[in-house]
């Protein structure tokens, strides 16, 4: 469906809503163990995969392998550090894509969460000796209850009324981060001390001290986030989503718990928003509140329609354009003005030609480029073999 487009016109209101439940099902069918397997035990239908599931598999793998073992040894220190940002984000425009493609909510403060993410987790790393992964998960449980709270308007409100109202919110935490700042090794439940002149680092995990480790790091944790949004996209919750998006009302009649599902959707928004930003706190190794400001929330939206809400690999996309494309700009000595500039033209695109993003078009556009190439081959091999 593509973005702001409604139920099915002159559809019965069951029908939108069965249509959104079917279509989740047909994605989650794979991985549902299969009747006979139920009753022997915990046996997957796997004969009931399709090929393309396997090539799916096996690409993503790929890509997985390249980017943990191959990036680190290509790329210079700068890519390095510019493709960890780029793990990072991806993991910030999952939660977005979750809002956005998957209930059709509209979040403008994200990018306030990550804030809470990252101040949570340097506060964490300063005063406590806590493992890394640990830090993650607190950080990732408190702004999931921060985040969730930030969410409660989704409960009455939507569309550019929920925009509007998270946009205000995101407001208010940018104010409060730069009057209480960010954590800097002080004392107190603030941890900030002004008159510190040699301001330790945030510190990161012992196994991924250096930047191509930590690279590797924020790699497998982004992978983790993005199996665990599988897993609820595959499942109950996703074919709840999927139901709430197509038709609420149709979705309230079938008997769904919206107020649950919607909760739901921002709790693991805000969670998986929350690891990011702990991930960024140990990438930065310094935070301060310039580093988060208000557009930026605006600028996380517009990006992840343009790469694309509905899918995963949007996500990541996502991330390409918010921080490898300004790394390369920046490397080119070319103004970062047009990287807003080419957002802006994105957007546009994406409103009028291309409702799911590039993530979904490209490929479409390659595989109709490939047919007519094939096309065209198949019309020269007879004339060619007439004049000889």
């Amino acid at each position: 469906m593509g973005i702001g487009e409604g139920g099915h016109g002159g559809q019965a209101p069951g029908a939108g809503q069965v249509a959104g439940v079917e279509e989740a099902r047909d994605a989650g069918q794979a991985l549902r163990p299969s009747s006979e397997g139920a009753a022997r035990g915990p046996v997957f239908a796997i004969s009931r995969v399709r090929p393309e599931t396997w090539v799916r598999v096996a690409a993503v793998t790929a890509v997985l392998a390249f980017a943990l073992f191959a990036v680190p040894v290509i790329l210079s220190l700068y890519y390095v550090d510019a493709m960890t940002q780029v793990a990072i984000y991806s993991i910030v425009a999952l939660g977005l894509g979750v809002l956005v493609g998957r209930v059709g909510l509209y979040s403008l403060g994200q990018a306030a969460v990550l804030a809470l993410g990252a101040w949570t987790a340097a506060r964490l790393l300063f005063a406590t000796s806590l493992p890394f992964p640990v830090v993650l998960l607190a950080a990732g449980a408190i702004t999931m209850v921060l985040g969730t709270v930030i969410g409660l308007p989704a409960l009455r409100l939507s569309g550019l009324y929920l925009a509007l109202i998270t946009l205000m919110l995101a407001g208010a935490i940018t104010v409060v981060l730069s009057t209480v700042n960010f954590p800097n090794g002080g004392h107190g439940f603030l941890g900030y001390n002004g008159n510190l002149i040699h301001i330790p680092p945030i510190r990161r995990p012992s196994l991924a001290g250096s930047d191509a480790a930590y690279y590797r790091y924020a790699v497998v944790v982004a992978a983790l986030m993005f199996l665990l949004v599988l897993w609820h996209v595959r499942t109950r919750p996703g074919r709840a989503w999927a139901a709430i998006r197509q038709s609420e009302p149709a979705a309230l009649a079938a008997g769904i718990n919206t107020t649950r599902y919607k909760l739901w959707a921002w709790a693991l928004a805000s969670f998986v928003t929350g690891v990011a930003g702990g991930l960024l706190a140990g990438s930065a190794h310094f935070l301060y509140s310039i580093d988060f400001p208000i557009q930026n929330s605006i600028t996380l939206l517009a990006v992840v329609l343009v790469a694309g809400a509905f899918s995963l690999w949007g996500a990541i996309v996502a991330g390409l354009l918010l921080q490898l494309l300004p790394a390369l700009f920046q490397n080119w000595g070319v103004s970062s003005d047009w990287i807003t500039i080419l957002f802006g033209v994105g957007v546009l695109q994406v409103l009028t030609t291309a409702p799911r993003g590039l993530a979904d078009q490209v490929p479409k556009d390659l595989r109709r480029l490939g047919r007519l190439l094939s096309g065209a081959t198949r019309r020269a091999a007879p004339s060619r073999t007439g004049t000889t």
